[in-house]
């Protein structure tokens, strides 16, 4: 698809400029592409179900000087109401809007005012971190042993559970990110980390090296590789960690790799890392993010107070 070439520049700049990462920049691409074929829609009276079938190649920088808060407002209902977009779904389009127009004002001069600067982000529930407990972090990890590569299987469990690291960070691990027991982890933004490999982890790498296959492919040797010889995707390592989660004894629900990273920062939360050190660990630009895992601190009060002898009186 031909794209108006100031959508093209921001898209190189997001990457380039500010350090997106292409699934980051490939978000941003749909959302304002579904955005200029609203606009296109709206302006030529064409039936918003055949929104998909709409070139925006043409769309100059003078139509996109004619957009106000009040189109931005529609396209949002629209969102919503015709396309069923959650609230979160809907918070990434405003980011979207958002950055995109402050680019085109502030950036490149091209507009001279900002339709999106206020621009309300929907409010999202606070939604409470969906974990394993230690005994069924322990039976999942019990049930790698069913795995055909188990030993590469159980080292990547063993990460996640022990390293909270992301999927798509597992799966950008290089075989030089391994400095004795430190582990290089490039993060969001291609920001950098290290982050320290306890016993555990060493352990389960150890066997896994044992038996590592060869790698198949070019540029930088990847840690993990799969059967056929190439890096694994993230979808991989998703099926993977369904096929365990489904081979356990108590299956927890949609098991997903973030949900693992969920369970070793609440584990390390409860077992007393202050909320900087797990911060750094998780990789999280701010604080606020990783205050999520705080839940249960309301857990262990109200536990507290149930069990005050007082409340017997």
């Amino acid at each position: 698809m031909q794209l108006p070439k100031f959508l093209r520049d921001f898209l190189i700049y997001l990457t380039t400029i500010t350090g997106k990462s292409q699934r980051t920049r490939k978000e941003y691409e749909y959302d304002l592409i579904l955005f200029m074929r609203f606009l296109k829609a709206i302006e030529e009276d064409i039936p918003l179900d055949r929104l998909h079938t709409i070139d925006i190649s043409t769309i100059t920088i003078d139509q996109i000087k004619e957009v106000s808060l009040e189109d931005l407002y529609l396209f949002m209902e629209y969102c919503e109401v015709q396309r069923g977009n959650s609230s979160s779904a809907r918070a990434r389009k405003v980011a979207t809007l958002k950055s995109f127009f402050k680019y085109l004002k502030g950036k490149r001069r091209l507009i001279d005012e900002n339709p999106a600067e206020h621009l309300e982000t929907p409010k999202i529930g606070r939604r409470q971190p969906v974990y394993l407990n230690y005994n069924e972090a322990k039976d999942f990890i019990g049930a790698v042993q069913t795995q055909s590569y188990c030993a590469r299987d159980e080292c990547m469990m063993v990460f996640f559970l022990n390293l909270g690291i992301r999927v798509s960070e597992l799966c950008s691990l290089n075989i030089d990110s391994i400095n004795g027991r430190m582990l290089t982890v490039i993060g969001k933004g291609n920001k950098e980390r290290h982050v320290y490999l306890n016993d555990a982890c060493m352990n389960a790498l150890d066997k896994y090296l044992q038996e590592r296959h060869a790698y198949k492919g070019d540029g930088k040797e990847p840690l993990f590789i799969s059967q056929k010889g190439t890096r694994f995707a993230r979808q991989s390592i998703a099926r993977i960690v369904k096929v365990i989660n489904a081979n356990s004894h108590s299956p927890k629900e949609k098991l997903t790799p973030h949900k693992l990273r969920h369970t070793s920062a609440t584990m390390m939360y409860k077992s007393g890392a202050d909320i900087r050190t797990l911060q750094h660990i998780l990789g999280h630009s701010s604080v606020a993010t990783t205050q999520i895992y705080t839940h249960i601190e309301d857990e262990q009060i109200q536990e507290v107070l149930k069990n005050n002898p007082f409340n017997n009186l």
